[in-house]
């Protein structure tokens, strides 16, 4: 018996393997009913894409989620005192309206969200997840720095 000839449990099995393709980056069982959280056989664990994810993932991709709803009402309030947006973009979506700003903001994190959650097993997706989470913490932390007047210059309110 051959390592292909064998299922993940190491009984054999007759015939070649079911599945002729790998697991696709979407399926039917993305979003309900998957079974599979890593690879087929023994040491398909990286770069591949599963059917359901652990609650780590939930976890961290929430607290991106929080994290950048934070940042838009940070931003607002600090707009609201009187302080300037240096962010050309967010500038311009600003200028279309603060409902516009909070849906194409939430609308284009959520997509980044959902690419690094389906990504989860590559390296540089888990790489982006940490980078996003660390880089939206810095920006929390200078958010409540203005908020308590803890920045020289600040706006007061």
């Amino acid at each position: 018996m051959t390592l292909s000839d064998a299922g993940p449990d190491g009984l054999s099995r007759r015939g070649p393997d079911r599945r002729r393709r790998p697991t696709p980056i979407l399926s039917r069982y993305s979003f309900y009913g998957g079974r599979r959280r890593g690879g087929r056989r023994a040491g398909e664990t990286a770069d591949t894409f599963v059917d359901l994810y652990s609650f780590r993932v939930w976890l961290a991709l929430s607290l991106f989620l929080l994290l950048n709803l934070l940042d838009s009402h940070f931003t607002l309030i600090y707009l609201q005192r009187g302080g300037e947006e240096g962010n050309p973009v967010a500038i311009a979506l600003l200028a279309s309206g603060i409902g516009t700003f909070i849906l194409v903001k939430a609308v284009g994190i959520g997509l980044a969200a959902a690419l690094f959650c389906l990504l989860k097993n590559f390296k540089n997706g888990r790489r982006g997840v940490f980078l996003a989470l660390a880089l939206y913490q810095a920006l929390l932390l200078y958010h409540l720095s203005l908020y308590f007047n803890l920045v020289p210059g600040s706006v007061e309110p």
